[in-house]
């Protein structure tokens, strides 16, 4: 089912990422936490695409595997990195051939070792021009990124919000964006895009904090902030995992629930391939229910 329908028939919409295992062994762990989370009914999970297509076979056999084994509707993410137009449009193919009906068009992110982002030959510059080599010859629904504090190569939000928009007029039909852990980021982003045109479903991504070191080298290298308070706070439960993992779902669960009494349309988790924190903070939105008071949607 296509994602775009599905935000329209239903509110909230929980959604969850994964990313390909490297081995067999990590595989079937992958498919341990989606068989635990389908209990908890997601509207559509996605599984993230490695640089320069480095897990292209694997991002789509387990979207594959997804759609086999389970009632889950699968997306797979997309970037133009070390390919060409011709390899693009084979990956495509391949995807319309397994059913696939979601695809979220990425640029990437450099390959590993590199800090500049460079264009294969032959290939893609941005995402707006994989969008709209999708949307000309395949009937994929269309997912895009977006960044509530602002895309790091950006030269501004008003420039940002620009791109943004063509990534729309070009056949994206909703975002998800970067994850933040401060929600008047996306509540302010929202309303700058629309009043810069961009009418589309946007989705907030959360990541709970499980690992200390491991959120902050994640934000340090997509460009997201913490919170003061909530560095100091996890700073000092650092030697204690259990303690950040405890603040980690009680913080995103306040988030989420302010983000979904505040008219988001959903939650997308960044899972890190497990189930455990995500379905304690699912389980208490679900007794909470903060979108019964919404006031409007955003």
């Amino acid at each position: 089912m296509r994602i775009d329908q599905i935000l329209e028939e239903r509110r909230p919409c929980f959604s969850f990422e994964f990313f390909p295992p490297k081995d067999d062994e990590g595989m079937e762990r992958l498919f341990n936490t989606v068989s635990e989370l389908q209990k908890d009914d997601p509207a559509f999970v996605s599984v993230t695409y490695g640089a320069a297509g480095s897990t292209r076979d694997r991002t789509l056999g387990v979207v594959k595997r997804i759609r086999q084994e389970t009632d889950i509707e699968a997306m797979a993410h997309f970037s133009v990195v070390g390919a060409t137009v011709d390899d693009l449009r084979a990956t495509l193919d391949d995807m319309d051939e397994i059913g696939i009906e979601n695809v979220l068009a990425l640029r990437g992110d450099p390959p590993k070792g590199e800090t500049e982002w460079r264009a294969t030959e032959g290939g893609l510059h941005y995402s707006t021009e994989l969008a709209r080599l999708i949307s000309d010859a395949y009937p994929f629904c269309i997912g895009a990124a977006c960044f509530p504090e602002v895309h790091p190569e950006a030269q501004s939000l008003e420039h940002d919000l620009r791109f943004l928009r063509e990534k729309v007029e070009a056949g994206a039909s909703f975002l998800i964006t970067q994850l933040f852990f401060d929600n008047e980021l996306y509540f302010n982003f929202v309303e700058e895009a629309r009043a810069a045109g961009i009418g589309v479903p946007i989705i907030p991504g959360i990541m709970p904090v499980t690992n200390y070191r491991q959120i902050k080298r994640f934000t340090e290298m997509c460009g997201a902030s913490i919170p003061e308070d909530l560095e100091r706070e996890l700073a000092e439960r650092q030697d204690d995992p259990d303690a950040v993992k405890d603040l980690g779902v009680s913080y995103a669960t306040l988030q989420c629930a302010e983000l979904l009494s505040r008219g988001a349309p959903g939650i997308h988790f960044y899972t890190l391939n497990k189930s455990p924190a995500t379905r304690s903070i699912l389980a208490a939105l679900r007794a909470a229910r903060p979108w019964d008071r919404t006031l409007a949607p955003v």
